[in-house]
């Protein structure tokens, strides 16, 4: 019976030691490649063969071993750089780009690690923005195209047509040639491209800000300098249109009064010889009285001589 024990336990003992092995040689054997990643089989640390196809695979047991890498599309963010225009203005400026291995086998050799590869996608994409940027002008970068821009007023819409700002590539151009430059021998080198790079913003350095408001403000002085002297010649041409109508205005006053009076004195003249012709004497009493109220009041005293009309018409006048 002690016997028959023994050797049960040890059938048991080879089992379970047969069990672990074949565990141990099947783990090392198999291996999964999903469908968001892809693999490069290495022998005694040497890469064999790339897998990207998903599924269960099978490899050497002990002598293959599996490095996995992303298949799908990659992110990067830089870090903002300041970076002068070719027109002397200092901006700062942050990217963003997608990339994704697209030769395993070149970027294990090249590379090894995907942290790696974003270093030198820092190195590339910073090289292209600061080459590219550093050659055009500041409009180039802010703007696309030469659409016209929507202004508040329009002395600022006549300001910017002023300063003539021609686009010649534009922004999205711009952004076209930092990827066509930083994609250059990337995928010959690394195995990696780059799917998309674009601007995140652009900021002005604080050393730029102070210059930009004093444009600004000079901008708004012109506009105001301009207001100011068009109403001082509006003013001008008001007084003088004025100053020419009021003189218009007495004119044809005066001699609308002129020509008044001369009709009035004409028929007063009239209505006195008429009167003259016919009664002198009844004329000459009436101009005399009027005489009187004009020349006679109560602190007046005449000396009349016999002969004259004054003496006469109040000697008649007593007699009566």
């Amino acid at each position: 019976m002690n016997e028959m024990k023994q050797k049960a336990q040890v059938y048991i003992t080879v089992a379970i030691i047969a069990v672990v092995a074949i565990i141990i040689i099947a783990s090392s054997s198999f291996y999964v490649v999903d469908i968001k990643s892809q693999c490069v089989i290495t022998e005694f640390g040497k890469p064999k063969k790339v897998v990207t196809e998903p599924g269960l695979k099978v490899k050497t047991p002990f002598i293959q071993k599996t490095k996995y890498f992303e298949k799908r599309i990659i992110e990067w963010d830089g870090e903002p750089s300041d970076i002068l225009t070719r027109d002397k203005e200092n901006i700062g400026i942050n990217t963003w780009a997608r990339w994704k291995i697209v030769d395993p086998l070149k970027f294990y050799t090249s590379i090894g690690t995907e942290d790696r590869g974003q270093g030198v996608l820092d190195e590339v994409i910073g090289s292209a923005v600061k080459n590219i940027v550093s050659s055009y002008p500041l409009n180039e970068m802010l703007r696309n195209t030469n659409r016209k821009l929507e202004y508040t007023t329009v002395e600022l819409e006549k300001a910017e047509m002023d300063k003539k700002v021609h686009i010649s590539h534009g922004r999205a151009s711009l952004v076209g040639e930092i990827n066509k430059m930083a994609n250059e021998g990337l995928r010959d080198r690394y195995g990696m491209e780059l799917v998309d790079v674009r601007i995140k913003h652009i900021n002005y350095i604080p050393a730029v800000i102070p210059k930009i408001f004093d444009r600004m403000r000079s901008e708004r002085i012109r506009i105001a300098n301009k207001y100011e002297s068009e109403g001082r010649r509006e003013e001008a041409e008001i007084m003088g249109y004025m100053k020419k109508e009021l003189e218009k205005i007495e004119s044809e006053g005066y001699k609308i009064a002129t020509e008044t009076r001369g009709e009035a004195d004409a028929e007063a003249v009239k209505i006195y010889a008429d009167a003259y012709g016919k009664d002198p004497d009844f004329y000459s009493f009436t101009k005399t009285l009027e005489t009187y109220e004009k020349t006679v009041d109560d602190n007046t005293r005449l000396y009349l001589s016999t002969d004259s009309d004054y003496y006469k018409y109040i000697d008649s006048f007593m007699e009566k």
